[in-house]
């Protein structure tokens, strides 16, 4: 498993039970292993979690990508779901499709343990400039762009 800069997960990763095995600015991968505190009513992951992964990772490999001259959030998430999946675990993978100084587009493949496509999704970035500063063990940044 990759260690993550201090700071750079959240609650909701902690939750979800995301773990990331490996992460740069060039791609993240990661695994999530399905409980059923991650199902929708039908028994299968919920759309949310597939679209809060997506989002995850790309905002992840984002970060990683400017290489601490700022931070990466989303601008907008489009994940289809694909296959429900029940049990087992999911991969992960986000990659980035394009990039320049303000904004950056990724994309992330969630496949199952038959490395069929679940879940895929694009994610528009915007990168905010300011320092970070840490603050009771979380990432936030002072000010805006």
């Amino acid at each position: 498993m990759t260690v993550l800069p201090e700071g750079i997960e959240s609650e909701l990763d902690r939750f979800l039970g995301l773990r990331v095995e490996e992460a740069s600015g060039e791609r993240v991968v990661a695994t999530l292993a399905v409980t059923p505190d991650l199902h929708q009513v039908a028994g299968i992951v919920h759309g949310g979690v597939y679209a809060a992964v997506v989002e995850t990772t790309a905002s992840l490999g984002a970060t990683l990508w400017l290489a601490g001259t700022g931070l990466a959030v989303g601008l907008a998430n489009h994940t289809d779901f694909l296959r429900p999946v029940r049990a087992g675990t999911l991969r992960v993978e986000a990659t980035p499709v394009e990039r320049d100084d303000t904004t950056q587009l990724w994309r992330v493949d969630i496949t199952d343990d038959r490395d069929r496509l679940a879940a895929t999704g694009r994610v528009r970035l915007m990168t905010l400039r300011q320092g970070p500063v840490v603050e009771a063990g979380l990432l936030r940044y002072e000010g805006t762009r």
